[in-house]
């Protein structure tokens, strides 16, 4: 079983609904129940759509030592869904294999994952960290943990560092 053991790991769920408390969180407590039963230390917290309150979520993680940051929401085409947009300037090294692979794993169980725009890839230095964008669905979410969990901690390692396996 892969392991996680005492990665710093944030979990950020965007959703204007879920952040006025009109909705409950359905995907950010599947993320980090998944990351902390690989022994993560998980922080979690629900932002609204946007630019501004996504770049404040991610930068507050980074700063705060967060390796791994996955968000889930905000990935789709609606006018308020712009993580992408919030998470690219942050990343100064794209992982594009990561989003194609959880879209095309996405796609043997719905159509719609063709249209998620997460993005993936490496924060800028001195606090270097995975951030990864996932849809909001829980079955989009419950189909990233199953592909991202094997991946995860060679990743963690290399971002640290680590020699190539």
């Amino acid at each position: 079983m892969p392991s996680l053991a005492d990665v710093p790991v944030t979990v950020i769920t965007v959703s204007d609904r879920r952040a006025a408390g009109q909705e409950d969180d359905t995907t950010g407590p599947l993320l980090a129940d998944a990351w902390a039963q690989l022994g993560a230390a998980v922080t979690s917290h629900i932002v609204p759509d946007g630019i501004e309150s996504v770049t404040s979520a991610l930068t507050a993680a980074i700063t705060a030592g967060s390796r791994l940051i996955v968000t889930t929401g905000g990935t789709g085409v609606a006018p308020r869904d712009l993580t992408p947009e919030a998470t690219a300037p942050l990343l100064t090294q794209y992982l594009p294999g990561i989003p194609e692979l959880l879209r095309r794993e996405g796609a043997q169980h719905t159509p719609m994952a063709a249209v998620s725009r997460g993005l993936a890839g490496v924060s800028a230095p001195p606090e270097r960290a995975l951030i990864i964008n996932l849809p909001g669905s829980p079955g989009a979410v419950r189909e990233a943990i199953a592909t991202l969990t094997p991946l995860l901690p060679h990743l963690i390692e290399q971002i640290d560092g680590g020699d190539h396996a």
